[in-house]
């Protein structure tokens, strides 16, 4: 009887003008020791060489790396770009590089045998490394860190237990690099919510995969998640889209649309309710302050970093 063939990974590497760690990126899953793989390049509409060295590569290698762009090779934004490639994929499992992240070696080995040894697991997600050191710079090595979802490791965890974690600050969403998850289950919980091109597109899906998912959580790490000032969200602090310590518009948009998911999906868990009430009404707190004086305004976020501390560099973008 002939042994069951491996399963296929259909990697999605979105990019927009990512020339400078493009091809380190393309190298690292070509040096995977998990050979069974496709690799789906997804042109958000690039301008600066990026898309040329996409095309080289699927040239190159036609039997695993494939070009996808939108049509007119317009710009979509990231989750379009993600739904776009899950689209074109052929695998069974779906794993996530950005073209300025880094795989080790043995990314795919790993959490392919932890899906294989946990067949109820819609997912499996590792801690990432938070990349400071690839300038070089010691100062730079010195602000190296592991973003964990939770302290929780090498354990299932059944839904909703991540979103119930998520919304008491117990937990964060994992990095895009650092899952794999079964193809099936991204089109159960309907994608990437489009109408997030860039900031929180991330955590949209990784919430709905938490209210729904089994999540197998395992204390390995094997991506590295480069942090550097060309990145969306770098851009997006510096013109006041995205803050550290204060909520901004597009946090107020992810909380909002989480509602409307709740009420659209009937969702009956008063332990999410309650945590989902809170965080509005911290957001609300803040933009009902917006024009009081400024030794308020510093209490106050002071209080939101106590209260809520959010984790370096948590939102993804392109690069």
């Amino acid at each position: 009887m002939p042994a069951t063939p491996p399963p296929l990974v259909s990697i999605i590497t979105i990019f927009l003008d990512a020339k400078e760690f493009f091809a380190q990126a393309i190298e690292s899953v070509l040096a995977q020791t998990y050979t069974h793989w496709e690799l789906l390049l997804v042109d958000d509409g690039s301008t600066d060489g990026s898309s040329e060295i996409a095309r080289a590569h699927a040239a190159a290698r036609p039997d695993q790396v494939r070009y996808v762009q939108h049509t007119g090779h317009g710009s979509r934004g990231m989750s379009a770009s993600r739904n776009a490639g899950v689209r074109q994929a052929r695998g069974t499992l779906v794993a996530f590089l950005d073209a300025d992240d880094i795989w080790l070696p043995d990314k795919l080995e790993v959490q392919v045998a932890i899906l294989e040894a946990h067949p109820t697991a819609a997912m499996v997600a590792g801690q990432t490394r938070l990349w400071y050191s690839w300038t070089g710079s010691g100062d730079d090595a010195a602000k190296d860190a592991m973003r964990r979802v939770t302290e929780a490791a090498d354990v299932l965890c059944l839904p909703p237990e991540l979103l119930r974690r998520y919304l008491t600050d117990r937990a964060l969403t994992p990095a895009t690099c650092g899952v794999l998850i079964r193809r099936e289950a991204v089109e159960r919980v309907g994608g990437f919510e489009e109408r997030f091109t860039g900031l929180y597109e991330d955590q949209a899906f990784f919430l709905k995969t938490y209210l729904t998912l089994p999540i197998y959580l395992t204390s390995t790490c094997a991506d590295w998640y480069r942090q550097h000032p060309h990145s969306h969200s770098a851009e997006a602090l510096r013109t006041g889209r995205y803050s550290t310590h204060q909520p901004s518009a597009a946090l107020v948009g992810l909380f909002l649309w989480l509602t409307r998911h709740f009420v659209a999906h009937r969702v009956a868990d008063p332990v999410l309710w309650r945590g989902l009430a809170r965080k509005l009404a911290r957001l609300a707190v803040h933009r009902v302050m917006v024009g009081v004086n400024r030794p308020i305004k510093a209490a106050l976020a002071w209080w939101y970093r106590l209260k809520s501390p959010p984790p370096r560099e948590e939102h993804r973008g392109h690069r």
